[in-house]
């Protein structure tokens, strides 16, 4: 039997900052960046990736940091740097602020519209979201609004300026939030539970009734993802090639929906999760590729 070898500080780093999901994160706001931009300024979009990667680093680290006693308890989370004791608190503390703090100077340095998107992000996620998280399902409610802010933190770090096409590109991530957050908490229901986190729609668990509304929310995400082509200012984003990607991509997403609801089953929740993966980042590429002339 090999020894299992203990991860280096480094990795510690990247686990406490969440550096997987950091990435999907970053891709969001850069694809958002893309959609309000005419010419790529390398400078600008370094800006956007640093300044992204540090700040969700810092939400994540004080999200560990708040909830290291019931990372200590949940099987999934058990070996992670705080409650392992690789880690002390005071240094993720160091380690979260100088990032969260870096983070929003980036952003500041494209505009301070951007800066405030990524503060008001950092907040709901680390002190609304992360505590609500024991005492209502309201919270992925809360949890989607920071989740669904890169799009429009990357089209208004483009052009500093809010409005109904950055509202969209929040949409469109908003709604698929909800599907994304509830197939993990499938996943981890049995974790969840020991720390009485309250993740799928209804208290009940594993139902009918919690797989039906995981449905509903996945097919909602197909008119919401036609909102970039069906602007109401009678200017869309984007083409009809989009148009049609976004409806056949979110039939395919509904499919793994509509077979969770049908068996109950992890595998599919499984399958639900992996497929939320592929659907966001490719709408959004989609969106990308098939803009319209700004």
């Amino acid at each position: 039997m090999t020894k299992e070898k203990t991860p280096s500080l480094l990795k510690d780093i990247g686990t406490l900052f969440k550096v997987r999901l950091g990435f999907f994160v970053v891709l969001s706001s850069v694809l958002g960046w893309c959609m309000g931009v005419e010419n790529v300024e390398v400078g600008n979009l370094l800006l956007l990736i640093g300044g992204g990667c540090l700040l969700t680093g810092a939400s994540s680290g004080f999200n560990q940091i708040i909830e290291c006693n019931n990372d200590a308890i949940m099987a999934r989370t058990q070996n992670r740097p705080l409650p392992s004791g690789r880690m002390t608190i005071n240094h993720a503390l160091i380690l979260s602020i100088g990032a969260g703090i870096s983070g929003i100077y980036f952003l500041y340095l494209l505009n301070s519209s951007t800066a405030i998107l990524g503060f008001i992000s950092f907040v709901l996620y680390a002190f609304v979201y992360t505590p609500l998280k024991a005492k209502s399902s309201l919270c992925v409610f809360v949890g989607a609004i920071p989740g669904a802010l890169p799009p429009m933190i990357g089209y208004v770090a483009a052009t500093g300026e809010f409005g109904v096409e950055p509202g969209t590109l929040f949409a469109v991530q908003f709604m698929w939030q909800f599907p994304h957050f509830w197939a993990i908490a499938w996943l981890a229901h049995e974790d969840y539970s020991k720390v009485g986190y309250k993740m799928l729609p209804f208290n009940s668990g594993l139902t009918e009734r919690s797989a039906s509304l995981i449905l509903l929310y996945t097919l909602f995400c197909i008119p919401m993802s036609l909102l970039p082509w069906a602007l109401p200012n009678g200017i869309p984003m984007v083409g009809n090639v989009a148009l049609v990607v976004a409806i056949i991509s979110g039939l395919g997403f509904s499919w793994f929906a509509w077979r969770l609801s049908i068996t109950l089953d992890r595998s599919d929740a499984r399958k639900l999760m992996f497929a939320s993966f592929i659907y966001l980042p490719l709408v959004q590429i989609t969106y990308v590729l098939d803009k319209t002339p700004i």
